[in-house]
């Protein structure tokens, strides 16, 4: 199990993504806006630098769901390959077939 402090953290990271992904999308269209003045997309960066960090998408990190692990994350199940182990033994995940010799 992972650090409770850990996953709290990216929990938080993940809130405050939900909360300014509008903002900064508008931010960045404004600043990838060419036929703009050059001030005013100077001005949108600087809006978007004072932004949180934390509020960025690539800051979460993809945990297990089951765990918290960071690491052998498989995406499409949400696991890392440590939880998908013990429950395709228990016979939980539908679908897989674990063998054994």
């Amino acid at each position: 199990m992972a650090k409770t402090s850990s996953v709290e953290k990216n929990n938080r990271r993940r809130k405050l993504v939900d909360l300014n992904a509008a903002k900064r999308k508008a931010l960045k269209v404004i600043i990838m806006d060419k036929s703009l003045p050059i001030e005013e997309r100077f001005r949108a960066q600087l809006k978007l630098a004072a932004m949180p960090r934390n509020s960025s998408k690539t800051r979460i990190r993809n945990r297990c769901e089951v765990t918290g692990r960071p690491r052998a994350y498989y995406r499409k199940l949400k696991m890392s390959r440590i939880a998908l182990r013990e429950l395709g033994s228990l016979g939980a995940v539908p679908g897989l077939v674990k063998s054994s010799w």
